[in-house]
């Protein structure tokens, strides 16, 4: 009985240890299929992603959500923007590294303008110029009141395009031509030439400038400053002095705010004289100052001529003068009326050629 016993004791031993082999047996086949399917399913995902990147845009298409393309860059204004919010340059410094100071300014040799074009290979169509290893503080238009003064012009654009891209400006010029052989009108040409630049571009800075002036310091910054800024301070023509006070003409600079403060420049100025100071009375009334350069930065040389046919003295311009403060406010670049007749893109330039009008 007691053999009986132990012999069945030994028997559930045995079975309770097959058991256990079987369990473990169990527990090994089911954990290597687990990983096997890990394993398939992985290397099924890798070929997948494999295959995409080897065909292209298969992926996008059935994973990414849609987004429209980016609208292509068709204009100046909106290569700037882009360009301007990459974040890849840094803003030009307040006062740019590439000024030299004190400049020669000689008129006696003869100049061609494929000589000029030449030396200014950085230029883009139109003359406008942008820096390209930083982002320029101000975009400013360069407006010349123009007619028959191409010698002069050529001056021009030699000296103040090294100038203006030293001064790491993003800038254009445009020389507002008058048609035919009317009486002359500076100061409508440059509310035109304002009117004008803006269809082109988001300028900022409007800088109105003689022809025939040339500055002699290239830290005489063309740009606009916290008050309308008077640049042509002192003139050979005036021994290096400002002629009095309250002189705004030659070379001037007022931002748009600035600008459209003042209802722009007077229309009604035939012949030479007076503008400037309606210009100044206008800047007076509404609480404006005039900033300058100093006498030796803001020297200037002018390209001595004789007055141009058509732009004789205006006989009014004292009593209209005396009247700003009545006229100002209907006589500006809210009345202004003119017509386009000719639009030229040089390198150089864009030259608006426009039909004034007539005295009233």
């Amino acid at each position: 009985m007691r053999q009986t016993v132990s012999n069945c004791g030994s028997l559930h031993k045995v079975c309770t240890l097959i058991v256990f082999l079987g369990f473990i047996h169990l527990l090994c086949i089911l954990i290597y299929y687990v990983k096997t399917l890990d394993i398939k399913f992985a290397t099924t995902r890798f070929q997948n992603i494999q295959a995409t990147v080897q065909t292209g845009a298969e992926w996008t298409a059935t994973s990414a959500p849609y987004r429209e393309p980016d609208p292509p860059v068709t204009n100046r204004s909106a290569l700037s923007s882009a360009v301007d919010n990459s974040g890849k340059l840094d803003v030009c410094p307040d006062e740019s590294p590439l000024l030299v100071g004190p400049l020669r300014v000689e008129f006696s040799e003869p100049l061609s303008l494929d000589t000029v074009r030449a030396n200014n290979p950085k230029l883009l169509e139109g003359g406008h110029y942008k820096p390209k290893d930083c982002i320029a503080l101000q975009k400013v238009a360069i407006i010349i009141p123009f007619r028959h003064r191409d010698e002069h012009l050529k001056f021009w654009l030699h000296y103040l395009h090294p100038i203006l891209q030293r001064q790491q400006l993003d800038y254009g010029v445009y020389i507002i031509n008058q048609d035919g052989e009317q009486i002359f009108n500076r100061a409508k040409l440059m509310n035109i030439g304002y009117v004008e630049a803006l269809k082109e571009y988001n300028y900022e800075c409007f800088v109105f400038s003689d022809v025939d002036l040339i500055p002699m310091d290239d830290r005489n910054i063309y740009k606009c400053y916290d008050q309308p800024r008077h640049l042509s301070v002192s003139m050979d023509k005036f021994g290096y002095k400002l002629p009095y006070k309250q002189y705004f003409g030659g070379v001037s600079a007022l931002s748009k705010n600035q600008y459209l403060k003042i209802n722009g420049f007077p229309n009604n100025y035939w012949g030479w004289g007076g503008e400037d100071d309606d210009i100044y009375n206008r800047i007076n009334y509404r609480r404006m100052l005039i900033s300058r350069p100093d006498s030796e930065v803001g020297k200037c040389r002018m390209i001595r001529h004789s007055r141009d046919e058509k732009n004789d003295a205006n006989p009014q311009r004292f009593n209209r003068i005396a009247h700003t403060r009545e006229t100002m406010n209907r006589d500006g670049i809210n009345s202004l009326v003119y017509q386009v007749l000719k639009v030229e893109k040089d390198k150089l330039y864009t030259k608006i050629t426009v039909d004034v009008g007539k005295p009233t």
